[in-house]
């Protein structure tokens, strides 16, 4: 299900730059801005 606007996100994992494993719960009471491009040489 997609979420509406001013719907609370769901909680994810995801793999940091540096390798580590960051979740959303980790900046609970700040704003996040979410990143993501496609790795070089991949399809799509």
């Amino acid at each position: 299900m997609r979420p509406g606007v001013g719907d609370l996100a769901p909680d994810f994992t995801l793999p940091a730059h540096d390798g580590s494993i960051v979740t959303l719960a980790e900046f609970a009471g700040s704003y996040v801005l979410l990143w993501y491009f496609p790795m070089a040489d991949t399809p799509g």
